[in-house]
């Protein structure tokens, strides 16, 4: 009889049901709480990969920067930026190339009221040219200080030096024949870039960067977001080849990019990451799909996918401890000391590790991604 009761609650405490949900539980929730923040995953290896990145290697155009042309910088002689500002845009009014239309942006996110504008000309090659206000105002590029047989005063001339190093487009606005101000213009930088590279440099993960523009757009780039390496004027079919070279330095690469030409180096990284306004190529050869076009979620993988391996392995501790534990005492080994577990009570503590295991990776959903 007491042989048979002892079988019997052993038969009862390893049942492994709690062996059994600890990982699939938080799989299951880990893939919904990561839905639910606009994160899709394609291949669960991917997710799983993240929490051991090294370095994450981001396309600049469309994933760090908006792909679009806009005022980055202002200098002026003899009038206020706003002043400079309103009579660019309203000069630019009707113009469709995208310099007018980054201009014309920069006056409306400052609510600048622009003046009327008569007498509209373009000037090949050179800028435009109209009145307002009573004055002659002209916008254009570097050909356009030749026409006018004037050189730029020198904090003019400083600037636009400076940013033609950090190769930025510069143009000019003169008024009345003499050069009033100068724009730098370059491809916007995402607002939410200089939080995403902060986050993951907070996690001890390195920020890299590769572009096809020159050597002076990377750098500044680079230097504004404050990211550890960066790749300049690299060749459509040799990005993978910068995925490789970093993976040969021993390092575990995601790479996170949005157009047909990152589609082998993100099959090529540890985990390949698209931006989901991407094109479909890249989109299908990544693990992971960012929904929103926000490169801060990049941050949220990488806390995700360890925070579900922290509770994997919470789970396995306590499924394994506790049959460490209770199955010799089912089996008899304190039977001397008058300590036996009834079959009932078996069954009781075999159920509360299930339920404990289950609770423990609920427990995950409150996981706060944007933190």
């Amino acid at each position: 009889g007491f042989a048979l009761q002892r079988t019997v609650t052993v038969f009862v405490i390893a049942c492994p049901h709690a062996l059994g949900l600890a990982i699939p539980l938080v799989i299951a929730i880990s893939t919904s709480l990561s839905a639910r923040n606009g994160i899709l995953v394609r291949e669960r290896i991917a997710l799983e990969r993240a929490r051991d990145l090294d370095t994450v290697l981001f396309d600049k155009t469309g994933t760090l920067t908006r792909g679009e042309q806009g005022v980055v910088g202002i200098a002026v002689n003899g009038l206020s930026e706003d002043e400079a500002l309103a009579l660019a845009a309203a000069v630019e009014a009707d113009s469709e190339h995208m310099i007018a239309r980054a201009i014309r942006e920069a006056a409306d996110r400052r609510s600048i009221r622009r003046p009327r504008v008569t007498g509209f000309e373009a000037l090949p090659g050179k800028g435009v040219r109209g009145r307002a206000d009573g004055r002659e105002v002209l916008v254009g590029g570097p050909n356009l200080l030749d026409g006018l047989g004037r050189a730029l005063p020198a904090d003019l001339a400083r600037a636009s030096e400076a940013w033609g190093e950090e190769g930025k487009s510069v143009i000019t606005l003169a008024v009345d024949g003499e050069p009033r101000a100068v724009f730098a213009l370059a491809d916007l930088i995402r607002d939410e870039s200089r939080e995403a590279v902060e986050r993951l440099r907070g996690m001890g993960i390195r920020v890299a960067m590769l572009t096809g523009d020159s050597e002076a757009v990377a750098k500044w780039v680079a230097r504004e977001l404050g990211i550890d390496e960066y790749f300049a004027e690299v060749l459509p079919q040799h990005k993978s080849e910068k995925v490789q070279e970093l993976k040969a330095r021993g390092e575990r690469v995601a790479m996170v990019g949005d157009g047909i030409n990152d589609a082998p180096a993100l099959l090529t990284a540890d985990v390949g990451i698209a931006i989901g306004a991407g094109t479909d190529v890249a989109i299908r050869s990544a693990g992971i799909i960012l929904v929103r076009d926000d490169p801060r979620d990049v941050a949220r993988v990488v806390k995700l996918s360890r925070a579900s391996y922290r509770k994997m392995l919470q789970n396995l501790a306590w499924a394994t401890g506790y049959n460490v534990v209770a199955i010799p005492l089912a089996a008899g080994v304190l039977a001397g000391y008058g300590i036996l577990l009834a079959p009932a009570v078996g069954a009781l503590l075999m159920s509360a590790s299930t339920v404990i295991v289950a609770l423990n990776a609920q427990l995950l959903r409150r996981l706060n991604l944007a933190e």
